[in-house]
């Protein structure tokens, strides 16, 4: 393991979330719950003096209920190819199946949050949840409202102080 600088690989990062996906992991405190999700959208910034990852979670989504009553979230960036794992866990819910188990996943304790991160080589995110909101349509552009949110399934944003990032190999 290596720690790294979060913006050094903030490009890096991004593009892999953007054209292939990332391991989203959540806890939750009440039942100890965990479970992964793939996710393709996410930020990495600077807000209130701190380092910021902001991951988004439908309403609809089994690890919406999960985060909720999580005080941190992990995101698990892999290296190596793990298409298929991340194929499913985009389209399979943790209602239905155990992921990890289907996906051959393991997790290993994080560094400094309750929030395990998954047992690959990649660059992984430990984020302590600092502020949440839903999305309010009434805020929204039209043109996001008909192309994303046909639906009407709106995200919840996390916000999430980064308070470890470092890679893993093999």
């Amino acid at each position: 393991m290596k720690n790294v600088n979060y913006l050094s690989v903030a490009e890096e990062v991004m593009q892999q979330v953007k054209s292939k996906g990332a391991f989203l992991i959540a806890k939750s405190k009440d039942d100890e719950k965990i479970n992964v999700m793939t996710i393709g959208w996410a930020s990495i910034g600077y807000l209130w003096s701190k380092p910021i990852m902001t991951v988004l979670v439908r309403k609809s989504r089994f690890t919406h209920r999960i985060i909720e009553k999580a005080s941190s979230f992990t995101v698990s960036i892999p290296t190596g190819d793990l298409k298929k794992a991340l194929s499913f866990c985009g389209i399979k819910s943790g209602r239905d199946f155990d992921k990890f188990k289907e996906c051959k996943l393991s997790v290993v304790p994080a560094q400094k949050v309750d929030t395990p991160i998954i047992n690959i080589s990649g660059f992984h995110y430990e984020c302590k949840i600092v502020y949440k909101s839903k999305m309010n349509p009434d805020f929204l552009c039209k043109e996001y409202k008909e192309d994303v949110y046909a639906d009407n399934d709106y995200h919840t944003f996390y916000f999430g102080e980064i308070v470890a990032c470092y890679e893993t190999i093999g």
